[in-house]
């Protein structure tokens, strides 16, 4: 067959490797997984073998101490409020600092750009008294909010570099049928950003979810707990409840797994757009 590719020993010795690294990356999830089915004495004995019997009761108890369904849903409406706000601010700032590359809107790049490097430790203090000031603590709005400050940079970043890969000739076509502003950016340029909006938003959605430290310190009231708060509860000072700390932690990662999954093509899809145009 014309331009049929022949299947070459180099190529079994490939695959073959690219499926070992793929085993070696899901060993954790093995460790995850079946330790999350043993009761405390056999994770204690041995935690790398497969589990004598399956204590299924161990995720009906982490459910239910961790209150599974409020966490849940506070990580999610969190984690989908905060990426629709980065998204759609950093889109709009971007295009606007590209579009319209004035002195001023370079200084601000460079500083969205430094500030990527701040860490957050060294602002957290001053940050908490800041929430203090205006009432954003223990508060979801506020934990937004403040996603939003710390999204920005990276995303802004991101966009910046696709938009100068948008040809400005279609803008100016739209102008000249009549369309303002506003509908070049909300019925031109914003379809043509949808590989990198989806990738902004995965990555971001990846470190919202998983992120303890910010909520721990913005959220004090109960009823307000994301998964990762919530699962900490297992650890205390003096004990680790493994058996339950275990089954907490595969069911707040497997709504990101699965998230993770469907939206992949779409990253491979921004990088591989981006390359191309930039």
């Amino acid at each position: 067959m014309v331009g049929s590719k022949k299947y070459t020993a180099g190529t079994l010795v490939t695959e073959i490797v690219m499926i070992a690294l793929g085993l070696v990356f899901l060993i954790p999830f093995y460790f995850l997984f079946a330790n999350s089915v043993k009761s405390f004495a056999e994770i204690l004995t041995n935690a790398a073998s497969f589990p004598t019997a399956f204590v299924w009761s161990n995720y009906s108890r982490a459910w239910d101490i961790t209150n599974f369904p409020a966490a849940l849903r506070n990580s999610l409406i969190i984690t989908v409020a905060a990426n629709l706000v980065i998204a759609f601010v950093s889109a709009m700032t971007a295009y606007r600092m590209v579009r319209h590359n004035t002195r001023f809107n370079r200084l601000m790049f460079g500083l969205f750009v430094a500030a990527m490097v701040i860490p957050f430790q060294s602002i957290m203090i001053p940050l908490m008294k800041v929430a203090n000031t205006f009432n954003l603590l223990n508060s979801i709005p506020g934990l937004v909010l403040t996603y939003l400050g710390f999204g920005l940079p990276l995303s802004v970043f991101l966009f910046h570099g696709f938009v100068k890969s948008i040809p400005l000739e279609i803008e100016e076509a739209a102008r000249v049928d009549g369309t303002n502003a506003y509908g070049v950016f909300f019925r031109i340029v914003l379809p043509l950003m949808k590989p990198m909006i989806v990738t902004v938003i995965i990555l971001n959605t990846l470190w919202i979810w998983n992120d303890y430290l910010l909520p721990s310190l913005m959220l004090q009231s109960a009823s307000l707990r994301t998964i990762p708060i919530a699962t900490f509860a297992f650890f205390g000072q003096f004990t680790k409840q493994w058996d339950l700390a275990l089954p907490a932690l595969t069911l707040g990662v497997l709504p990101i797994i699965v998230f993770f999954l469907a939206m992949q093509k779409y990253i491979v899809e921004g990088i591989t757009q981006g390359a191309v145009k930039g």
